[in-house]
């Protein structure tokens, strides 16, 4: 069967006079290139938001009702020392109105330790501080997103004002029936830092104090969040945490243990949104696949054209001996070469691109306002305007396996084409191609 790749090379190599099957190739180029960067693009801006919202909002595994903060240190260094444990940080969150010179705004209130920008590196990342830093030692220090600073026109070393509402009858374990339990909170705190972390909602409606400052605004209760390495190992973790629990309580039993503190995990927050996010990226996908289904038919019908054209070699061939299925792989040889060649050359411009795509933006953006000031049209020209989108960076993420489907999607096409249209092959005679030979 050696001779199987010779002739289809030979057959590429030599079409009519024509050296490659370019347009086969440029079209399967073109596809791969298109989705391997668009798909890259969305892969930057998605994974940007989730690990936004997982770093910074939900956890990874919150541990919910904990034991009380001065009975939970055993517990908390027991689940620091698990495997896959990255950092567990205990918060609490205040529901509030904050008001400043300029204006009010309703926002969340997180509760951190003032170690807690050493224990969560993740969070460390995703929190840009513009101005000030991460500074709650004092119980008065308040951290507020930029977007928020601006609405209230509070700057470093303001004054802003919290006013929160708590219920005494929630704390002391009671009900929410009596309006009378509810009684409002009044307190000024000082601004020492303005952060962004690329995510509207946070920078807008999100503040940070001491820890200690949210228990007497909203009572005893806090959370544990729980950062893994490898978040989609959250519910084997959860099995793991609802027996530490177990172990931790000798007071009770596990069962009692279970229903005092309620394990969840990141897959019961934000589900609308990470299910829109990962229906967005499938019908994208789909979408630009589509490329290579007309790639594929335009293939189809070269090969359909070559099998017409090459009767005769094709007579010639059956007639020394070759079988049917020898010839037809022939032509799905041919296909391979185009596939790989187009995929191959497709796959390592698009993953440059990628690689590159602030760079590639940015010289886009300076070709066409060029063109507009050559033409008197002014310029400012941005594919994605800050007036419009909330992004201060254009960034790609490669998933390696993504760029492997991708790859194999642009052979696979080619592969197709060139078995279906090969069909025909079979059905040519010897005897009667070269009857008038």
């Amino acid at each position: 069967m050696g001779w199987v790749g010779f002739v289809a090379g030979r057959l590429v190599a030599r079409k009519r006079g024509v050296p490659l099957p370019v347009l086969s190739i440029l079209g399967i180029t073109v596809g791969v290139l298109a989705l391997t960067v668009i798909i890259s693009v969305m892969n930057g801006f998605q994974l940007g938001f989730i690990e936004s919202i997982l770093e910074i909002s939900s956890y990874y595994v919150r541990l919910e009702s904990p034991p009380p903060i001065n009975e939970s240190d055993v517990l908390i260094e027991k689940i620091r020392a698990l495997p896959n444990v990255n950092a567990a940080v205990p918060f609490r969150e205040v529901q509030a109105l904050l008001r400043g010179d300029w204006g009010q705004h309703a926002v969340l209130i997180r509760g951190l330790y003032p170690d807690a920008w050493e224990e969560d590196p993740g969070m460390a990342e995703k929190l840009i501080f513009e101005e000030g830093s991460f500074d709650l030692e004092d119980g008065d220090s308040i951290l507020l997103g930029a977007e928020l600073a601006g609405r209230l026109h509070a700057e470093i070393g303001d004054m802003v004002q919290l006013i929160s509402i708590k219920s005494a009858g929630f704390a002391g374990g009671g009900n929410l029936s009596s309006a009378s339990d509810e009684e409002a909170s009044e307190s000024l705190f000082v601004v020492r830092g303005i952060f962004r972390s690329g995510f509207y909602e946070f920078d807008l409606g999100w503040g940070f104090i001491n820890f200690d400052k949210a228990g007497e605004l909203e009572g005893e209760p806090y959370t544990l969040g729980i950062k893994l390495n490898d978040r989609f190992q959250d519910k084997k973790f959860a099995a793991v945490l609802t027996g530490l629990i177990g172990e931790i309580d000798s007071g009770s039993s596990a069962a009692d243990s279970q229903a005092h503190s309620k394990v969840r995990t990141w897959r019961n927050f934000n589900r609308a949104f990470f299910g829109a996010l990962r229906t967005e990226k499938l019908f994208m996908f789909v979408l630009v696949g589509l490329i290579f289904i007309v790639v594929g038919l335009n293939i189809y019908q070269a090969q359909r054209r070559i099998v017409l054209e090459r009767r005769e070699e094709i007579g010639l061939l059956r007639a020394v001996g070759a079988r049917d299925r020898a010839v037809r792989l022939v032509f799905v040889w041919d296909g391979f070469i185009v596939g790989i060649i187009g995929a191959g050359l497709g796959t390592i411009l698009g993953l440059l691109i990628s690689f590159n795509i602030a760079a590639v933006f940015s010289a886009l953006e300076n070709a066409v306002n060029a063109i507009l000031y050559l033409f008197q049209r002014g310029g400012g020209f941005a594919v994605f305007s800050p007036a419009v989108f909330y992004i201060k960076e254009i960034k790609a993420r490669v998933i390696p396996h993504e760029v492997l489907l991708i790859f194999l999607f642009g052979l696979f096409s080619a592969l197709g084409a060139a078995w279906f249209a090969s069909g025909k092959v079979s059905r040519i005679k010897p005897a009667e191609v070269l009857r008038y030979e």
